[in-house]
């Protein structure tokens, strides 16, 4: 292997980034904490990405050092960063999971005031894509899945009363009937508040 070559590693994100038209940022999460340590360094290269690829039609580009991959939508840039040596197929994979996966959640209105409006929902889709800057995720169907996001209105914290019995075991179920004693009830009750 030649010794000049970068070793092969899982930490593919350095970045990614939701900027609106304006180049107002949206959603950041900098993986590598060198890149970019300051606030003012991330705004700053946001800009200067911004800048340069706002205008154009290409999906890629290559800016201080880094390959970016991104795409826009309506009034949205969404853009993830690698290293210059990253395989841009890679990186479009993350875009592709993190575009299908917002069109999903947010019913194909993908625009500035639903992202806004379900900002808690996008951070658990970034975080399930990508974490620490693996990707762990590729499939938008999974990625909402996991999240269990709801295509209604229910917030993402409530489960439906089915969900909790299909998850209650036969003890607990015993337990929320009345039976057995406070303190067996009392550590059932906080054994599922420790484990949910």
């Amino acid at each position: 292997m030649d010794s000049g070559a970068p070793e092969p590693s899982l930490y593919t994100v350095k970045a990614l980034f939701i900027l609106d038209n304006d180049d107002n940022r949206l959603l950041a999460k900098y993986y590598d904490p060198k890149l970019y340590p300051s606030m003012k360094e991330q705004r700053n290269f946001e800009k200067h990405v911004f800048n340069k690829t706002h205008k154009t039609d290409s999906e890629i580009a290559f800016l201080e050092g880094m390959t970016i991959v991104y795409k826009s939508s309506i009034d949205l840039f969404l853009y993830v960063v690698g290293s210059a040596n990253e395989n841009e197929l890679m990186l479009m994979t993350v875009l592709n999971c993190l575009s299908e996966s917002l069109n999903l959640m947010l019913r194909k209105n993908v625009e500035k005031r639903s992202l806004v409006e379900n900002l808690d929902g996008v951070f658990l889709v970034v975080d399930e894509i990508v974490d620490g800057g693996v990707i762990l995720e590729s499939d938008p169907q999974q990625v909402i899945q996991k999240v269990n996001f709801k295509g209604d209105d229910s917030p993402l914290s409530e489960q439906s009363v089915a969900q909790v019995i299909r998850e209650t075991s036969p003890f607990e179920k015993t337990l929320s009937l009345g039976l057995g004693s406070p303190s067996e009830r009392s550590a059932v009750v906080q054994t599922r508040v420790n484990s949910g």
